[in-house]
């Protein structure tokens, strides 16, 4: 990687946060006229290399080369002075003031002292019409427009501000197909004008759209950085998993299984702007496990059975009956159970004890009228614990002392306190140490036979695989695959997210 024909490089980085390890020996290498591809699921590493190349983070070892110079940026203000600016999803511009102020803003030309209006929004007009933004009118709020519009506002600004370096951090994950279509047009100007660009998205379609190369981080670690012309979208799944493509066993040992009778419908359930409408059975007795990559829909499909964000689409029924999930109080009520995928952010309630998060789910289902006393909430408390192995020193000590898995059986206690007939669970064993994963893949198991009916997110295809009785996937926010039978194995998956042909997932 010492080709001075790199605009941007990092070599060996290494970033650590305490014990835990979250870049070690990466290598990236940015040429100038290029769209390169960061991918990655959760937990990979692109947001940590991102803020060390643009001054955010500082490397505990490694370098960073700007035209094969070394460099060390105080922070991002001084990455930008030296020509790398980022535009991030959430547009990080003043909605409430003039399009021409936002593109000026921090830098406006003045004239006998003043800020010159006149000049602002005449060079504003002319840098709009590079982007083929000629309708724009610069006298007006920015939040007038669509975040397609603003987007592009903000790639303008941060060019006109750095000018050799963008990093687009997931710039298409709100817009629609063709707004999507003009920001590429705007990438593509930019790139024969020059300039080098970082691009992270999950769309796979995009980035074989968009990008000229591809480089790939799992864990921390650099898995690789290929040209896309030689690669598939097979290869690049297979490398972002981990999982080998010619791999042909760990078939479903569940996947015939009888299951009981249906409990819930979803029928062209969706919401605009989040998941294309679905449609889905589920049976007592029987696991529906979710396949796909960050960013496929598999949160949102959650989050919309749940209620959390309510389909504005479609129809659900419960036990033949149609009924209004609209928010997490209607589901609940249901029958309904949910464990978010964050659980630090949408799960535990730290600094409340290892008792109170257990039994606060049904205490809300029971209200507040009805309130447990002190020891029915031990009672159940030390039930679960039991069941689960949460080990904990008391059950008054706040949950946030607990390790990571005993968190996430809490919140599993939480749920199994309200005895839900239906179980969603985002990522249950995501980031736990072995014992725990292990146990919760046995309670899985547990509540499958014992007739409940689940739905479990999981990016560990061997596992979703051992206790799935079915296997949806999803790609581009829609349920693209049923997988059922003889089709439930990690070489089926990876095609089926890959957007392979459905005689080669038949095959």
């Amino acid at each position: 990687m010492a080709d001075t024909s790199y605009t941007l490089q990092a070599r060996g980085i290494c970033k650590y946060f305490g014990e835990h390890t979250a870049l070690q020996d990466i290598d990236f290498a940015l040429r100038p006229g290029e769209v390169h591809a960061l991918l990655g699921e959760n937990g990979a590493g692109k947001s940590t290399l991102i803020k060390i190349l643009t001054g955010a983070y500082h490397p505990d070892a490694g370098e960073v080369l700007l035209e094969d110079r070394p460099v060390s940026f105080r922070d991002p203000l001084h990455a930008q002075a030296h020509g790398i600016g980022t535009v991030y999803q959430e547009v990080n511009l003043l909605p409430n003031r003039s399009v021409a102020e936002n593109l000026f803003l921090g830098r406006q030309p003045t004239r006998f002292g003043m800020v010159d209006k006149r000049r602002i929004e005449r060079e504003a007009t002319e840098l709009l019409a590079r982007y083929g933004l000629d309708d724009i009118d610069p006298r007006a709020e920015l939040g007038a427009y669509s975040v397609a519009v603003q987007q592009i506002v903000a790639i303008a600004r941060a060019v006109e501000l750095s000018g050799k370096v963008l990093i687009l951090d997931e710039p298409t994950a709100s817009l629609d197909r063709n707004e999507v279509e003009k920001l590429f047009e705007v990438i593509a100007d930019l790139k024969a004008r020059g300039l080098a660009i970082v691009f992270i998205t999950h769309f796979l379609d995009q980035v074989f759209a968009i990008a000229d190369r591809v480089t790939i981080l799992r864990n921390g670690r650099l898995i690789g950085t290929e040209p896309l012309t030689e690669m598939s979208r097979t290869d690049v799944v297979r490398m972002m998993l981990g999982k080998d493509i010619s791999f042909s066993g760990g078939t479903s040992a569940v996947g015939e299984r009888e299951v009981g009778e249906l409990l819930v419908s979803f029928r062209g359930t969706g919401r605009t702007g989040s998941l294309q409408p679905f449609s889905l059975d589920i049976h007592k007795g029987e696991v529906i496990g979710v396949a796909g990559l960050l960013g496929s829909g598999r949160t949102e499909m959650a989050r919309i059975m749940f209620g959390i964000d309510p389909a504005d689409s479609g129809e659900i029924r419960l036990n033949g009956t149609p009924v209004s999930i609209q928010s997490a109080s209607d589901a609940i009520a249901h029958g309904f159970g949910f464990c978010p995928e964050d659980r630090k952010a949408d799960g535990i309630i730290g600094d409340l004890s290892v008792r109170e998060n257990i039994v606060i789910a049904l205490q809300g289902k029971l209200g507040w009228f009805r309130a447990l006393n002190r020891d029915d909430q031990l009672e159940i408390a030390g039930r679960f614990a039991e069941m689960l192995d949460i080990r904990a020193a008391s059950p008054d000590m706040p949950i946030k002392l607990l390790s990571g898995g005993n968190q996430q059986k809490v919140i599993l206690a939480r749920w199994l306190a309200t005895d839900p007939g239906f179980l969603i669970l985002d990522e249950p064993t995501r980031g736990i140490d072995v014992g725990a994963h292990a146990e919760i893949v046995r309670t899985i198991n547990r509540l499958r036979d014992d007739g409940m009916a689940l739905v479990v997110i999981s990016s560990e295809l061997d596992e979703v695989v051992a206790y799935s009785s079915r296997i949806v996937v999803m790609r581009d926010r829609e349920l693209v695959a049923e997988l059922r039978g003889e089709n439930i194995n990690p070489s089926v998956i990876v095609q089926a997210i890959a957007n392979q042909s459905d005689e080669a997932i038949a095959s």
